[in-house]
């Protein structure tokens, strides 16, 4: 297992971060996965709210062995208890999750912990709570986020002006068709979740994400 240290290098160097349920519309989410990384995801995170230890478990295993063929950081939402049970690589929380400092206290100093933040207040409070990476969004209002309003482009930039060197990634509705305007807006790094999901190409889609992201203007943060 690759230390803190490692795991810090190879967060800094990504660009594409995919979260993912465990069943994908009603189909089994590994395919997705694995082309994704295929097609250039460096971390993916398994976000399964309604399902049980177990099973969350056993879908981890899963996504875990896939980042490992690719190089790639597996995440775990919300549940550093089972992120530091199932080898994960980091634990991702939200404003309404666990504080970053109770995540640590769990996982240790080895796995990352990202957090969610969605104003000013916040990110600036993120940059202070120990937190490995930071999300900023929703960029645009998107379905897995119900009632979240949109942050708009405002927020990228307010990030990419504030950011203290960490990694952080744009998130919400970003796909192909706005992606570079994210970069413009200083983004480097972004969260999808549909835009390769639900793509009848997730390959493809990563691939384009990707290159767009890696030759847009955001990409030197």
């Amino acid at each position: 297992m690759n230390d803190g240290a490692q795991r810090r290098e190879r967060l800094a160097a990504s660009r594409l971060y995919l979260v993912v349920e465990s069943v994908a519309g009603g189909r089994p989410a590994e395919p997705i996965v694995a082309a994704a990384l295929e097609g250039g995801a460096d971390l993916v995170q398994l976000r399964d709210k309604e399902a049980g230890d177990d099973s969350i478990l056993e879908a981890a295993a899963r996504f875990r062995e896939l980042c490992a063929e690719h190089g790639a950081l597996f995440v775990l939402n919300d549940r550093a208890d089972l992120a530091a049970r199932c080898g994960a690589d980091a634990v991702h929380v939200g404003q309404d999750d666990a504080r970053v400092e109770e995540a640590r206290a769990v996982v240790g100093p080895d796995l990352l912990i990202g957090l969610s933040t969605h104003a000013p207040g916040q990110f600036a409070a993120g940059l202070e709570s120990g937190a490995d990476y930071l999300c900023a969004g929703p960029v645009h209002e998107t379905p897995t986020k119900p009632g979240r309003p949109a942050t708009g482009l405002g927020y990228v930039r307010h990030a990419a002006a504030h950011a203290d060197g960490r990694p952080w990634f744009a998130i919400g509705g970003i796909d192909t068709s706005n992606v570079a305007e994210v970069a413009e807006a200083g983004a480097g790094r972004v969260v999808v979740v549909r835009a390769i999901r639900d793509a009848d190409d997730p390959r493809a889609v990563a691939r384009e994400l990707r290159t767009a992201l890696e030759t847009g203007v955001g990409a030197a943060r």
